[in-house]
């Protein structure tokens, strides 16, 4: 695969984060079919500039730990777009969404 090929592999795989959910840099790379090449991910975010009109800020450190400073203006901007889409944020971390707990019932009874 040529760097221009996992470029935009990664790119598709960015695309594909549907809004109000996140995936990690390796998620990310594995998405692409790159896995162990989370920093790739994060190269190729930096070199693609706004103008891919990419959702960066749909991507984050494992864990939901946003990858900027904390309190710095690039992780405020990222936490303030993440909270938009309705991901919870504590501190400079995203939540992922708890699955409501299925009954017994609705298991068995495909409810």
């Amino acid at each position: 695969m040529t760097a221009r090929e996992r470029a935009t592999a990664i790119r598709k795989a960015v695309r594909g984060i549907k809004r109000g959910s996140f995936a990690s840099y390796g998620e990310v790379a594995r998405r692409a079919g790159l896995p162990g090449r989370a920093r790739l991910v994060g190269q190729v975010l930096r070199e693609s500039g706004d103008e891919a009109r990419l959702p960066w800020h749909r991507v984050t450190g494992a864990g939901g730990r946003i990858a900027f400073p904390a309190g710095s203006a690039s992780a405020r901007r990222q936490l303030s777009r993440l909270v938009r889409e309705g991901i919870e944020a504590r501190g400079n971390r995203v939540v992922a969404p708890r699955k409501p707990a299925r009954s017994l019932d609705a298991l068995l009874w495909k409810m």
